[in-house]
Formats: structure tokens, C-alpha cells, sequence
């Protein structure tokens, strides 16, 4: 609805206000003046705060008119301002009953949940003045950026290769030698980084803003404050966060995002955003009013009958996500990200909660899940669930998809960790999950590109840190060891942590390459952590979330230390690029369907067409002729596992069509001999017996 004027109506205190447009909620420049609009169900009344940026009292707190107020919302233009130097709030006046779930306190100033950039915390890890009657100020931006014609890729799904990275530790450290480190200009220095390594997609953990101070205590190691690093501790939805940028305390983070965004694009680069709609800084009921708690409690946070705080979230309240109000804004919001940032992509933290009902209970069709899988903006947006919740909720396999979501795979995660560690009665489900995992996703209707495959993220320890440590090691984050999983399914190699004994670093070495093998082997999406091609270590701390530190920061200088696993991991990345019949997105069927032959997939063991569940060896062969490529419908490609500690010997199946074997991948090979570039790879000499040493893994061409 259009209730704005091109006039003031009215005069306060020397502003000319008028009465404004309901929509868009948030602050929005219009002719003359600036229009602010903000809903609130139960509260009486709304008065709008206004500063001169960075000045600790208002300049002037104008009182909505009754008449300015239709329905729940308030709207009003104010003319005459200067966008640029104006910081704002609200205050809210209403009924004070915690039973009730009413919190309104008129002496709170409160951020706009719709602002689009956040003023008072500029500078990462800078004090705040706990004293400022406003900490966190909301700030007019002007869509004005230059895209030179950029839009989202749009990249297949099955073709991704997704990169999990923190912006601030990807280039904090001082080895990583960029201008401005842990900022968004400091990661796009990287760009030529990540296109050698061959990814074409980075998955951003949280960029909003975000509180970094939140529970901050000083480290037991050192003294020094430790903050809320990984950023889940949601402030403001639509608003990247200052912190992250090197022009952030000049008000430039919105451009230098979108800088960063534009030029990820231009290099092929797709772009994910983990955003975090479970739960807020606010906490629960002992913690601050920053928005949402003073705006209308009741409706954005699920709550019991005694008026506490459900906790599904761990973090101390729960978003009451399919409240209709919530649910628009998050819609809203997905929106905002994808029209004005071209973002490609969404991950969605704990998602289990966003089918919760009201009263926390799990709903058969969330609507907030349906409608974000039909909306017409979000319709070519990978949207990505972590499909479970701290409160129990567990849906990896049945999270409501209507064929849009795809899903981190816990399961494949817990099943691959235990084939290379070389468990027991472990070779059924890892085959099941390299093959798709079409147990869980069959009736999803995206095929394998409903798997997420991943060992490691940023919750856990490290590739190299899982074959480095049989315990976590979460001392440094003060909680004497209690937090973090106890349930890693790690092996430290035959020695807890660094070791000097060039046996076990060099077995180490072998079984980050396994892991890295198996994952771009696998059908479904690969994801890996940041500094995981290249052996970096958080040193046995699997709970890094407050470690803004060495502990954290992405050692550059393991580049060189361990660059045999880096150029492996290019050279695998590479493989799978290269190879469309490892990409193909629908479940194999294990059967010569096409009458080729051969079957899509078939599975061996040490000797053809035999395979051993019960052991711990087993070899799939992918064949060729039912790749969606042309290209490689002449070429099978066969995948040995050996997770037993003997050397074993496999014999590839033959068939009488004049092709031979060669030799792909080793992983028990020194470097230039461990993964060969597409046409170099070796004829093999005895095509029916190949060597595969213990705990490693070969990858054969037929061609």
C-alpha cells in the first residue's frame, strides 16, 4: 500500500514528517526524506530515535502519530535528512508480563530488524562502550553498487565443488600476505588461490552482523579476551557485518561485499551464505534487549506458558520461525541476499528448527520450509539444510525438501571417518553413502544432489587434525574440556598430536589423501574445510567457535610445508572435474539398464564382481557409457579401497574391447606419482593384479 506524500504534514520539534509507506519494513529513501517502517503487534506505542552518526545521545526522538499507524505497523517519512550521517531506533512502550511473553521496557533503544547496515561496531574485536544507551545503531544504505552486468551463475548442482571458509580466519594470519587480512578485501586477494585449487564454490560462514563480544571471557592460555569467532550470534539478518570489512568503520562493508561477490563471479566462483535463522544474541531471559525481545517478544522467539525461552538452538532462545510475521521476514530477508548481493546460494544452521511449530513440536509440511522451496526469487538458489537441531531433532534423509533442499550428510561424514580409520562391518554403509546415499534421498526428487558430502567442517577438527588425535583438545577454550563431541571417530596415527617420527607423518599425509580421494569419488556434492588441502591444524580442538586466533587462522605457510597434499588436492579436485560419470546427479541402479554391457556402478572386492562386506577392502567401477557427458562414455573408472594395514591385491574385471587399464591415482605413491594429470595417466602393467598398499586407495582409467 502507497500512503506516502511528497509534502510534510506535520512539524516536530522543527523535523517535517508525514505519514509513510507500509511497505518495504525498514528504512527506505524516497523523495525528499527518509521512510521508516517497523511492525509491532503489541505494543501501545513507537517512537523513532535518530543520531548524528557516532554521537551518544539523539538528536531528536520523534513519537509516531496515532495516525500514522495502520494495522501493526508504523510508517513515516522524515524529510530533510542526510542519509549518510544518520544513525536510528526505536522505542517501544507496552505491558511488562513475563507470563505473558511482554518485554517492553520504553528506556531500551532498539535496532531495526530490517536495517540493511549496522553502525556502533565498526572495528573487529574493538571494546564497546558497554555504557551507550544504543550499542548497536541502525544505518540507511543506498542501492547505488555497480554490477557491470554480474548475476548468479546458476551452476549445476551435481558440478559444485563447495569450500567452507571463515572471511576472517581465511586471511587473518600473516602468512596469508594480503593488504587488509581477515576482511572481504583480504579474500578476494585469494581469488586466484581458490580458482588454481579448482573449486567453484565458497560456502561463507555467517557475514551478518553478528556479536562477537557475546559471552566473550578471557582465555585461559593467555589472559586475552576470546570472542565469539564463527559468528553464530545473529543481530542483524539483512546487514553484513563491519567487522568483516577493511572499510567497514568508513561505512563501506556493503560495497566491499559486493566487490568481493562480483569478483568470486567473474572467476567462476559461486557464492553460499550460512545464515543463521534458529536463534539470536539475545539469548534467554537473563540476556539483552538488542531488537527483536523489546519489539515484540511473543512473536519472534518460541516460548513456554511460563514465558521462558525454548532452547532448541543451544544458544539460549529459539526463532519462532513459522510465526507469519517471522516467516516473511526470513523470506524477506533470503530475498534481500539474493537480489541485492546475487548471492547463489543458502545453508541454513540447525534447519531442523525451522519446522518446529510454535510450541517447538515438529510440523509434517513446515510452511516456512514449502514456501521458501516455491518462491519464485529463491527458485534457482541452492538452499542447503544442516538437517538437525540441538534439541533432538534429527532429520538427515527426511527433512522436508519438495525438491529444492539438499542436506549436510552427517551420515555420510560418520560412515567415511569409520571406513578410514578401517573399523569393522563398516563397508556396506560407506559404499551405500559414496554412491549417493539413495537409502536416505530416493524420494527427495533431486537425486544424489540432495547429499552434501563432507568428513569435516567447521564444527569439528580438521582433516589433519582427525588423523592427528584420538581426544579433542579443547583446553584453551576454558570449559575444562567439556565442550566440543567426545564422538570424533578419529585415529592419531600411532601418536597424539605433532610428532617427529616421519612414519606417522608420512601415514598422516596418506590418509588426508584418502579422505580427499574418497570425498571427490563420491556421487553427491562435495563440500571440505578451508586449509584442509594443505594439512592445516586447530591442534586438536574440535569447538574453535571463540578462538579468534593462531588456533583458528588459516596457516599460509603450511602451503609450502605441506605441499604434497595441497598439489594433491589439486590434482584430485582436478579428477573429478574432469570425469562427468563421478557427477552424474541421479541414484545408480547397479544394473546394465541401458544394455550397455555393464552395470552403471558395480562393486568388487578384491578379486572382480566379488565384494566383501566383512572385510576391509572393496572397489567400485563407475562406467563410463552412462555419463551425461559424451566425452567420457569411453571411460570406466574403478576405485580401490584398502583400509586394512596389509598390502592387498586387486584384480581389476576385464573385458575383451581392446581398452587397458592405467593408473589414475595412488595414494601410497610420493608426490608427481600420486595423482596424474587427465591423459598422462600410466598404461598398467598386470592388468589383473594391482597392488594397493595398506591403508591407501588406487583410482584406474580404462581406456
Amino acid at each position: 500500500m502507497n500512503r506516502i506524500d511528497i509534502n510534510p504534514t506535520v512539524e516536530y520539534q522543527g523535523y517535517a514528517i508525514g505519514p509513510g509507506r507500509v511497505l518495504p519494513f525498514g528504512a527506505t529513501l524516497v523523495s525528499g526524506g527518509i521512510n521508516f517502517s517497523v511492525y509491532s503487534r503489541n505494543a501501545k506505542s513507537c517512537t523513532l530515535v535518530l543520531f548524528d552518526k557516532g554521537e551518544k545521545q539523539p538528536m531528536v526522538e520523534i513519537p509516531y502519530p496515532e495516525d500514522f499507524r495502520l494495522g501493526d505497523v508504523y510508517s513515516m517519512v522524515v524529510f530533510g535528512l542526510a542519509f549518510e550521517n544518520i544513525e536510528y531506533g526505536y522505542r517501544f512502550d507496552g505491558e511488562y508480563d513475563f507470563k505473558r511473553g511482554h518485554l517492553y521496557n520504553k528506556e531500551n533503544i532498539l535496532l531495526d530488524p530490517y536495517t540493511k547496515a549496522v553502525g556502533g561496531r565498526s572495528v573487529w574485536g574493538t571494546e564497546p562502550d558497554w555504557g551507550d544507551i544504543m550499542p548497536h545503531r541502525s544505518k540507511i544504505i543506498a542501492d547505488d553498487f555497480d554490477w557491470q552486468g554480474d548475476k548468479p551463475l546458476e551452476i549445476p548442482m551435481e558440478d559444485l565443488v563447495i569450500y567452507e571458509c571463515n572471511v576472517r580466519g581465511f586471511t587473518k594470519h600473516e602468512s596469508s600476505k594480503v593488504k587488509y587480512p581477515g576482511t572481504f578485501a583480504g579474500f578476494r586477494d585469494k581469488i586466484p588461490y581458490l580458482k588454481e585449487l579448482g573449486v567453484n564454490c565458497v560456502e561463507l560462514m555467517p557475514i551478518y552482523e553478528f556479536d562477537e563480544f557475546e559471552n566473550s571471557k578471557p582465555s585461559p592460555i593467555t589472559g586475552e579476551r576470546m570472542l565469539n569467532y564463527w559468528g553464530y550470534s545473529s543481530i542483524a539478518f539483512f546487514a553484513p557485518k563491519a567487522g568483516l570489512a577493511a572499510g567497514g568503520k568508513n561505512d563501506m562493508q556493503v560495497d566491499e561485499l559486493k566487490n568481493l561477490i562480483k569478483h568470486l563471479h567473474k572467476n567462476g566462483i559461486e557464492v553460499i551464505l550460512d545464515v543463521v535463522f534458529n536463534h539470536t544474541a539475545e539469548g534467554n531471559e537473563n540476556g539483552p534487549s538488542i531488537s527483536f525481545r523489546g519489539i515484540d517478544n511473543k512473536i519472534y522467539y518460541m516460548l513456554t506458558e511460563e514465558g521462558y525461552y525454548y532452547n532448541f538452538s543451544g544458544c539460549g532462545n529459539t526463532v519462532n520461525c513459522n510465526h507469519p510475521i517471522v516467516r516473511n521476514m526470513i523470506l524477506d530477508c533470503l530475498r534481500y541476499w539474493a537480489s541485492e548481493y546475487h548471492i547463489d546460494g543458502f545453508r541454513f544452521d540447525l534447519a531442523a528448527i525451522m519446522g518446529r511449530n510454535q510450541d517447538g513440536s515438529p510440523m509434517h509440511n513446515p510452511p516456512l520450509l514449502e514456501i521458501l522451496a516455491y518462491d519464485p526469487v529463491l527458485s534457482r538458489c541452492k538452499l542447503i539444510a544442516e538437517a538437525w537441531d540441538a534439541g533432538g531433532l534429527y532429520q538427515v534423509g527426511n527433512f522436508p525438501s519438495w525438491g529444492h533442499f539438499s542436506e549436510w550428510n552427517g551420515k555420510y561424514r560418520n560412515a567415511i571417518r569409520k571406513l578410514l580409520k578401517g573399523d569393522e562391518n563398516t563397508l556396506h554403509e560407506a559404499v551405500t553413502r559414496i554412491l549417493g546415499s539413495s537409502d536416505l534421498y530416493s524420494h527427495q526428487g533431486m537425486g544424489t544432489n540432495s547429499s552434501i558430502n563432507f568428513i569435516n567442517c567447521h564444527d569439528g577438527f580438521t582433516l589433519m587434525d582427525l588423523v592427528s588425535y584420538n581426544d579433542k583438545h579443547n583446553e584453551a577454550n576454558g570449559e575444562d574440556n567439556r565442550d566440543g563431541s567426545d564422538d570424533n571417530c578419529s585415529w592419531n596415527c600411532g601418536w597424539e598430536g605433532e610428532s617427529s617420527d616421519p612414519a606417522v607423518n608420512q601415514l598422516r599425509k596418506m590418509q588426508v589423501k584418502n579422505a580427499l580421494t574418497v570425498l571427490m569419488l563420491s556421487r553427491g556434492v562435495p563440500m571440505f574445510l578451508a586449509g584442509d588441502e594443505f594439512g592445516n591444524t586447530q591442534f586438536g580442538n574440535n569447538n574453535a567457535y571463540c578462538q579468534d586466533n593462531e588456533i583458528s587462522w588459516l596457516d599460509w605457510k603450511l602451503t609450502e610445508q605441506n605441499k604434497e597434499i595441497l598439489d594433491f588436492a589439486k590434482g584430485i579436485i582436478a579428477f573429478r572435474n574432469a570425469h562427468p560419470v563421478l557427477r552424474g546427479n541421479r541414484h545408480v541402479a547397479a544394473t546394465d539398464y541401458q544394455g550397455f554391457g555393464k552395470p552403471d556402478v558395480s562393486i568388487h572386492g578384491v578379486k572382480p564382481w566379488e565384494p566383501d562386506y566383512g572385510g576391509r577392502a572393496i572397489a567400485l567401477m563407475y562406467s563410463g557409457d552412462y555419463a551425461k557427458d559424451d566425452v567420457a562414455k569411453n571411460e570406466d573408472i574403478y576405485f580401490a579401497i584398502n583400509s586394512h594395514w596389509d598390502t592387498l591385491y586387486f584384480e581389476p574385471p576385464g573385458f575383451d574391447d581392446g581398452k587397458a587399464w592405467h593408473l589414475a591415482v595412488n595414494t601410497s605413491m610420493p608426490p608427481g606419482q600420486d595423482v596424474y594429470a587427465k591423459g598422462d595417466e600410466p598404461l598398467i602393467d598386470a592388468q589383473n593384479n594391482i597392488v594397493v598398499g595398506g591403508r591407501s586407495m588406487i583410482v584406474l582409467i580404462r581406456r
